[in-house]
């Protein structure tokens, strides 16, 4: 028996049948099995602009294989668009709002399977988290990368011009030129260019077993998307008939799988929030510790943006996803994937070029992975920073701590010259529940490279966005909101970052902060609405930042 026959089986059902017939559905699709595409198309976010497209390849390889396709919406925000304003405390919060919508669809309507086709940020781990909740067959389509930027004999990226507005305030670019800049950074339609979050998702949406090989590295202009795309309406029925359910797939070996992608590739530190919540969603016992063994055991090789020069375009030339498979094949445990065939299996028949930007876990970029967890006085519960993007020379550092109650109020610092080479910042109240929302660090990140600083580091109970480079460490919990340390941390005190130990420590006694805490109150913003309801729910970020169970 079909899910589906709930809807459609017996004279009890007529008023039920009578519905879907009004929609132009036949007799014989009456019997056919009904699959759900959650399409998160909209026009303001461009890694989301061209769906509609793929969700015809989607329609058509359904119907071929013998389905029966029903196409429905879910929100996407551009985090681009959102940050460095209010709007950016909305993203995270959303993640949960697309898992409960596809939830409520699925559910409702009784699919027999689903296909999940979205892009970027949230978008993908709230798919992903609905995928297990749900626990329907599934399979993921992401949209692909937006091709590079050129100007001037060099490729372009979203990071370009973040950075430029730190150029601007120092006096090393003019405003026209970055207007310049501005136009000619983003070509076209597809997710931003280099190993962002949003394409770090992908990565790992391919790593798990949740998408066919090479999806993720697919530009979202390449006739090569639509096949794939196509492909994937088609494999649904495949898991729909054998019965293959996503908690099947999304495994702890499988998510680990992931995590040694991530640190071969130096990817989003945003990883480790959405991995987690998707651990959590299928009961999966995922922690912190996961990230530092693989972290020890997996180098980094593949030098991707921001940190090295290499866009998402350069890694689908190079193989894309199968070719890492390929080159960590001695690191994978060997998972089931919604291809039908095991991820070893995948590595193994990877084309790999002769020439490419894949290097061997040999001669790797670093010897570590690409993501560092730290731990100490100031981050009892740990704190996250991707390694790959750190110069080696700003492993170990040490400064006094400037302290901001919030990310504009850190800005209007940066930006007016008030920050000092060797200094801490600290930016904390920006936490899931202090912000609310945990909004990304990009602006002021960027702004610090921008200006040209060295060694400023920046340290946040907030988070980043997977274009952040250098020594900008997020997710520092507790937050500040419920007590943790960085609250407690005063304008001078010493701050010390050791990468090689894993450490994050504030230079000052036990005895003097819990002196401090006595007179501490919470920073308290007045809410309403989504942000309110999120306030009152989610959990801290080194168990992903997810909705508590009450």
């Amino acid at each position: 028996m079909m899910r589906s026959d709930e809807v459609k089986k017996g004279y009890q059902r007529a008023p039920n049948r009578a519905l879907l017939r009004s929609l132009g559905i036949t007799d014989s699709e009456i019997e056919k099995p009904y699959i759900g595409i959650a399409n998160a198309w909209n026009d303001i976010v461009p890694g989301h602009t061209h769906l509609r497209t793929l969700a015809g390849k989607i329609r058509e390889g359904v119907a071929a294989a013998g389905g029966v396709p029903f196409e429905f919406g879910v929100i996407g925000i551009c985090d681009g668009v959102a940050m460095g304003h209010e709007g950016m405390r909305y993203s995270l919060p959303s993640r949960e709002n697309i898992a409960d919508s596809v939830e409520l669809m699925a559910e409702a309507h009784r699919f027999d399977g689903m296909v999940l086709l979205g892009t970027c940020d949230k978008i993908v781990p709230g798919m992903l988290m609905a995928a297990v909740r749900c626990n329907i067959p599934s399979i993921v389509v992401t949209g692909g990368a937006m091709l590079p930027g050129y100007m001037e004999g060099r490729d372009l990226s979203l990071i370009d011009i973040f950075e430029g507005v730190g150029k601007v305030a120092a006096g090393s670019m003019s405003e026209a030129d970055l207007c310049t800049l501005e136009c000619a950074a983003m070509p076209g339609c597809g997710s931003c260019q280099g190993l962002y979050t949003a394409n770090t998702m992908a990565c790992m949406t391919e790593a798990m077993g949740m998408s066919l090989p090479g999806c993720a590295a697919i530009p979202a202009v390449d006739a090569a998307k639509l096949r794939i795309t196509r492909e994937s309406g088609e494999r649904i029925m495949a898991l729909v008939k054998d019965g293959v359910l996503p908690r099947q797939i999304v495994t702890k070996e499988s998510l680990e799988n992931a995590i040694r992608v991530d640190m071969a590739l130096g990817g989003s530190t945003n990883t480790v929030l959405h991995l987690m919540a998707i651990a959590t969603e299928a009961g999966v016992d995922l922690s912190l510790d996961s990230f530092i063994r693989i972290g020890e055991q997996v180098p980094h090789i593949c030098h991707m943006q921001p940190s090295g020069p290499h866009s998402m375009l350069a890694l689908h030339r190079s193989g894309g996803i199968p070719a890492v498979l390929n080159a960590l094949s001695a690191f994978l445990a060997d998972t089931p994937t919604v291809s039908g065939k095991r991820i070893r299996e995948i590595g193994r028949d990877a084309k790999v070029p002769e020439k490419g930007i894949i290097r061997s876990t040999a001669d790797p970029v670093n010897a570590a992975g690409g993501l560092c967890i730290l731990f100490g006085s100031l981050a009892p519960m740990g704190a996250v920073i991707k390694s790959a993007a750190v110069p080696v020379e700003a492993w170990r550092l040490a400064g006094p701590a400037r302290v901001f109650d919030g990310e504009q109020e850190a800005m209007s610092a940066i930006l007016n010259r008030k920050i000092n080479e060797g200094d801490v910042v600290i930016i904390r109240y920006e936490g899931p529940r202090g912000s609310p929302g945990m909004p990304e660090m990009l602006s002021p990140t960027s702004a610090i490279v921008g200006l040209g600083y060295s060694r400023v580091a920046l340290v946040t109970d907030g988070r980043f966005s997977g274009g952040t480079r250098g020594p900008c460490i997020g997710h520092v919990t507790p937050e500040a909101a419920v007590g943790g340390p960085i609250g407690l941390v005063r304008e001078g005190d010493r701050v010390t970052i050791d990468l090689h130990a894993r450490t994050l420590d504030v230079q000052v006694a036990p005895e003097e902060l819990e002196q401090r805490r006595k007179g501490w109150k919470p920073r308290v913003r007045p809410l309403k609405g989504v942000l309110a309801r999120y306030a009152s729910m989610v959990g801290q970020a080194d168990r992903g930042a997810v909705l508590e169970r009450r």
